[in-house]
Formats: structure tokens, C-alpha cells, sequence
């Protein structure tokens, strides 16, 4: 499986902003940065625990935690703006890695090879245009983020949004987050309740290299 960015990669963050200083209030757990994830390991280009996006989309999803806030909920970002290094860390793991830990916690009833044929892993990754986030919702009132039937980055078909086998309470709030989301301009896939990006993203052609970084921002 090759990655062609030939013509399409930049540097530039120009056009990006650091997230939380336009939702001030977002609680960030970047998965990619630390070793809880489906590699285990942390992932190339992750310099920072910190969520960067698009200026359009940081003001969309401003919308969004004003119109969550109202309701008693925050919101819960685990990866934001992906480098395209870090993609490639991805596939390159699917291919020649060996290396199973993490099965049992994200992909225990897939092999490696299924999580790019059934789409969980893209080999060019919309993350990479930076208009493409993974949230949740958090209940300021249990101090617990609502429950939806799965966690972040389980690989299953349990984890789609319409999925059947979900109680009820949790299909009530994947469609919580995701109708927020779609009023205020983000578009949902059909593998991943977390998973949304700005319908008019900015760069839909683009994908950018430049690392998670605060500081790379500030240059």
C-alpha cells in the first residue's frame, strides 16, 4: 500500500490555530502523542499533546462547544490536525509490523489487513487536510464522558454510528454529538461515531507534514 503526497504536501501551518485558544474550555486527550493507542506506541510526529486545526474549522467547532456548553456538556477532542508522517507510521505498521499488543483493546475480532479494507485506517487520512477531529461529549454534571456504546479507536462495527446493537441511551447520545456537529457544519462518516469533518474544509486537496506542535505554530 504506497502514500503518494508528491504534489500535495506542505510545510505551511499558516492557516492553522491552536484549538483550545478558540475553545478555551475543550478538554484535550491526545491519543497519538501518548502510548494508549491502537499501535502502542507514540506516533510520528506528535511533538505535543496539544489538538491544532484549521481556522475554519476551530471557529466551526467554537459553534458547536457554545451550543454543548448550554446543555451541560463539553467537549472531549482526541485528535484533531494529523500529520501526514504520522499516516505513514500507520500504514507502514499495518503492513510490516508484527507487533499485536494492542489487538485485544481496538481491533479484537479484525486482522491488521481488515482495518484499511473496512476503512479505519485510510492510507491519505482527511486528519492531514486539518479540518478532520475525533471528539466526544463530557458531562459536567457526572464528570464523565457520555457513553456511546464504545470507545475512541475500538475497530468493530460497534462503533458505527448507527449501529443496532448500542442501548438506546447510547444511540441517543452518538446522535447528540453528531446532529451538534452537523448543524454547525461538519459532515460524519459511517465506521466512527467520533469522527467529523468541516464540510467546506479549506485545503480539500492538501495534506500537510508539519509536526503537533505549539511552537511550530509560533514561527
Amino acid at each position: 500500500m504506497s502514500v503518494d503526497y508528491k504534489q500535495k504536501v506542505t510545510m505551511d501551518p499558516s492557516g492553522f490555530v491552536l484549538l483550545s485558544d478558540h475553545v478555551p474550555g475543550i478538554i484535550q486527550e491526545i491519543r497519538y502523542y501518548s502510548t494508549y493507542n491502537f499501535i502502542g506506541d507514540k506516533i510520528d510526529g506528535y511533538e505535543e499533546p496539544c489538538a491544532i486545526l484549521t481556522v475554519e474549522a476551530a471557529r466551526a467547532l467554537k459553534a458547536v462547544s457554545n451550543e454543548v456548553n448550554a446543555q451541560g456538556y463539553r467537549l472531549k477532542v482526541f485528535d484533531a490536525y494529523r500529520p501526514a508522517c504520522a499516516v505513514r507510521h500507520f500504514v507502514l505498521w499495518g503492513i510490516e509490523d508484527l507487533d499485536l499488543r494492542m489487538k485485544p483493546y481496538f481491533y479484537p475480532d479484525l486482522e491488521k489487513q481488515e482495518l484499511f479494507k473496512q476503512g479505519y485506517i485510510a492510507s491519505q487520512s482527511g486528519h492531514s487536510r486539518g479540518s478532520t477531529i475525533d471528539l466526544t461529549l463530557f458531562d459536567m454534571q457526572t464528570g464523565k464522558e457520555l457513553d456511546m456504546g464504545s470507545p475512541f479507536d475500538l475497530f468493530s462495527e460497534l462503533s458505527h454510528p448507527d449501529c443496532k446493537s448500542v442501548t438506546e441511551e447510547q444511540y441517543e447520545n452518538r446522535m447528540f454529538l453528531q446532529h451538534a456537529m452537523v448543524r454547525n457544519g461538519f459532515v460524519p462518516i459511517n465506521c466512527e461515531w467520533w469522527h467529523f469533518t468541516l464540510k467546506d474544509e479549506p485545503y480539500p486537496d492538501t495534506y500537510f507534514e508539519f509536526p503537533v506542535s505549539s511552537a511550530y505554530l509560533k514561527r
